[in-house]
């Protein structure tokens, strides 16, 4: 599992207001909620947050918090002038 998860559920919660119980490491995004338009909206928020950028083409890849942690861990590895991941 991804150094991320947590952080990226935090954020997923925060961002939707979503009671943390419901949003687990594999539940599926739609399943709260959270559709197309969510996911770009969730790609941005990651993107500020954390100071990255991610490819929109990624957000097909967004399908649960575990999904979106690996992809924050990529991109933090990808990152300028980073030489590790936080």
């Amino acid at each position: 599992m991804s150094d991320h998860v947590a952080e990226v559920r935090k954020l997923v919660c925060d961002t939707f207001l979503l009671d943390p119980e419901r949003v687990r490491p594999d539940t599926p995004l739609e399943e709260l909620g959270i559709d197309s338009k969510g996911r770009i909206r969730l790609l941005a928020t990651l993107e500020v947050f954390f100071e990255v950028t991610i490819d929109l083409d990624e957000r097909d890849q967004l399908t649960d918090v575990e999904s979106v942690a690996r992809i924050l861990t990529e991109a933090l590895r990808n990152k300028p002038g980073e030489t590790a991941a936080r």
